[in-house]
């Protein structure tokens, strides 16, 4: 009988993906609903052949220099990979693999969610239904910013983001996008690129961050990018939260330079800037862009079908 490659799990992830792990390899899984510590991955790494992380476990440098030598493969359950450190982990000769192209219906599907849900004052008004603060119809309240119709500024025109221009077509929307490079999508051929930020922000009545987190990213939408918004403007981020300055955003929330936002990361999650908890005009959501059973049941056998292609070995199918 063949040996089972031995992999440390860091989390608790769906069933059918367990299953399928249980099945083909031999298990250690984090037994808690929270992350593991660095100091746990280190020590149940101890023998490992792979690990199957999340972007809950940061893999900076300590870490994966205190990694075992028996650890030859890593894939995160994800597509991001900020929290990996991609040198160190290749350095140490480490495969890397990731979970493209199954999250993006998902979440340009949570993009729209927040892009309604904050404009038009979806918070506040369930709030005050729960309360029981609701009296009677009025023509006053709960007024929020009409979607139809308006100029969608896409920062990032990667899958998603042209997931989310093709939803917002269905509202009617002006799509405009700042990217590296201009895209050539089958329907998308009337949106407008914009090779500099500052163009593109001049046209944002709503501005959704569909781009990566990199150095360059880090807190881009901050004081002096949200200044070049048209007054009004809606702010939705379902990419990563470090993009946005949250103490600009907050300010501008007050001041109504942003008319409302809609959040679903945050820098420091599941820590969070509480101010925004004293809003009305803010959509809030714990990161849930990818949480439907489908879609991490893709994203888990993503990460199984890099462990079997490397443990046969093939070429990782979705390398880093």
């Amino acid at each position: 009988m063949t040996k089972k490659a031995k992999i440390l799990a860091t989390r608790q992830f769906p069933k059918n993906v367990l299953d399928r792990l249980y099945q083909d390899y031999d298990v250690t899984i984090n037994p808690s609903l929270n992350p593991m510590s660095p100091e746990d991955v280190i020590e149940k790494s101890k023998g490992m052949d792979g690990i199957i992380c999340d972007p809950t476990c940061l893999f900076d440098p300590e870490l994966v220099a205190a990694l075992d030598d028996s650890v030859k493969i890593i894939t995160t359950f994800s597509v991001g990979y900020d929290h990996l450190n991609v040198d160190a982990i290749k350095g140490r000769g480490i495969a890397l693999g990731n979970t493209p192209d199954v999250l993006t219906d998902a979440t340009a599907d949570i993009t729209l969610l927040c892009m309604l849900g904050a404009s038009r004052m979806a918070y506040s008004a369930g709030q005050a239904l729960r309360r029981g603060d609701w009296k009677s119809w009025s023509p006053i309240e709960f007024l929020g910013t009409h979607m139809s119709g308006k100029k969608l500024a896409i920062l990032g025109m990667g899958r998603i983001g042209e997931a989310v221009a093709r939803r917002a077509k269905g509202f009617d929307m002006q799509i405009h996008y700042h990217n590296r490079r201009q895209v050539e999508a089958r329907g998308l051929e009337d949106a407008t690129y914009h090779s500099e930020l500052g163009s593109l922000l001049a046209e944002a009545e709503f501005l959704s961050i569909n781009c990566p987190l990199t150095p360059n990213t880090h807190h881009l939408i901050n004081e002096a990018a949200i200044n070049q918004l048209p007054d009004g403007a809606v702010l939705v981020n379902t990419a990563r939260g470090p993009i946005v300055d949250d103490s600009a955003v907050i300010n501008a929330l007050k001041s109504g330079k942003l008319a409302a936002a809609g959040l679903d990361v945050f820098e420091g999650e599941p820590d969070f800037n509480k101010g925004y908890l004293d809003l009305k005009n803010v959509f809030l959501l714990p990161h849930i862009g990818s949480a439907t059973h489908e879609t991490r049941d893709q994203m888990g056998f993503k990460c199984l079908d890099n462990l079997d292609a490397f443990f046969s070995g093939q070429p990782v199918p979705n390398p880093i």
